[in-house]
């Protein structure tokens, strides 16, 4: 059974930034791609970022373009969310999800594996 678990999350003022980290606990994610979920108060989890094992293949949510950038380290076995011009409107639970396949992590439903998730809190 994979187990992720996410980091970095915090309260951060409008206009800051955060990075999200993720890392399996107890596994190696060989060729797995990974992705960031969010989930605001009284909304549907939505889909933010994917990337793929390889790092060549990225998808962003519109709402993370220009601002956010997923990344990853194989070596360390660790997916990154780097997140620029915070907004109030970003404040949520982030997700952590994970899939051998590419294009689950990228669609609405997400991959089979997901972390507990870390609070990010944008204060206006």
């Amino acid at each position: 059974q994979v187990q992720l678990v996410e980091s970095g999350g915090g309260l951060v003022q409008f206009g800051g930034s955060l990075r999200l980290s993720c890392a399996p606990s107890g596994s190696i994610l060989s060729g797995y791609a990974m992705g960031w979920f969010r989930q605001a108060p009284g909304k549907e989890r939505e889909f933010v970022a994917a990337i793929s094992w390889s790092g060549t293949s990225i998808s962003y949510a519109d709402s993370a373009k220009g601002r956010f950038t997923i990344s990853r380290d194989n070596a360390k076995n660790t997916m990154y969310l780097q997140m620029n011009s915070l907004k109030p409107e970003d404040t949520a639970v982030y997700y952590c999800n994970a899939d051998v396949a590419f294009w689950r992590v990228a669609a609405k439903q997400g991959g089979n594996y997901w972390g507990q998730g870390t609070q990010v809190t944008v204060s206006s």
